[in-house]
């Protein structure tokens, strides 16, 4: 039957796509964006195949008609097997605001310097929109303040740059010991996609130092989270590289 064999090949095409766009991004066989297109192609076919299949099946109740029925109940099951998990995750995922840039400072976040030669685009606007970004990232995340360090700037900034060299896919792209400023490029595990990531010390008035971060995403939107989570992640990091000399005690700015 027509519907059944449809419903057949959009189950092959989708697992297809999806396998295509996963282990071709994930070995870097194509771009991670182009990986992840395929990616979203395959689940739009499972949704049609899940449709087609539905209908074939209904189309092949009777005795007289059954010829491809079973071809039309396989196709539904792998369609939908393929499409519930990715829709429940895009389901979980509304909780994110749409934004892809977070930061700990609204008034005055780092700015990427080396950054802007990597970018897709040779000349994207990698400045901080605070008009754009700020209200949002208060809404979905709440407060993602500095940490504070009870070290001197330049500590502070060796300390930060070792945690950043110890971090799982973090390529440190950038150093300026004068502005102590790291730069970093951070790779997803699956898709390979390039985020970049600007740290920064600051001396604190009382002669300890305050950690400010930015996290930006190279594509996208929305980043389901990441940029926010690596901050806070790092900061993670960062406290337990404190030695027990220089834990700091428990204030409001320690954490995001």
């Amino acid at each position: 039957m027509t519907f059944a064999w449809l419903a057949f090949f959009d189950a092959i095409l989708a697992i297809a796509m999806i396998g295509a766009g996963m282990v071709g991004a994930h070995f870097r066989l194509t771009a991670p964006f182009m990986g992840f297109q395929l990616f979203a192609l395959g689940f739009l076919l499972s949704i049609i195949g899940t449709l087609v299949g539905l209908l074939a099946i209904f189309l092949t109740r009777t005795p007289q008609s059954q010829a491809g029925r079973k071809r039309a109940v396989l196709a539904t099951v792998v369609c939908v097997l393929i499409a519930v998990p990715i829709f429940l995750t895009l389901i979980s995922s509304r909780k994110y605001p749409p934004i892809n840039d977070i930061t700990t400072d609204f008034d005055n976040p780092p700015e990427f310097t080396y950054a802007q030669q990597l970018q897709h685009e040779p000349n994207r606007d990698m400045k901080y929109n605070k008009t754009k970004y700020a209200d949002r990232q208060l809404q979905g995340y709440g407060p993602i303040g500095p940490i504070k360090e009870h070290l001197d700037p330049a500590a502070a900034f060796a300390r930060v740059t070792e945690v950043a060299k110890a971090s799982p896919n973090w390529t440190i792209t950038y150093t300026d010991p004068a502005t102590k400023t790291i730069e970093v490029v951070a790779t997803s595990k699956l898709w390979h996609f390039n985020d970049d990531v600007v740290i920064q010390v600051r001396p604190a008035p009382d002669g300890t130092s305050l950690i400010e971060m930015r996290s930006k995403s190279r594509d996208g939107i929305g980043d389901f989270g990441v940029n926010a989570r690596r901050i806070r992640h790092f900061f993670d990091r960062v406290a337990l590289a404190r030695s027990p000399t220089d834990q700091n005690p428990a204030t409001d700015e320690d954490q995001p």
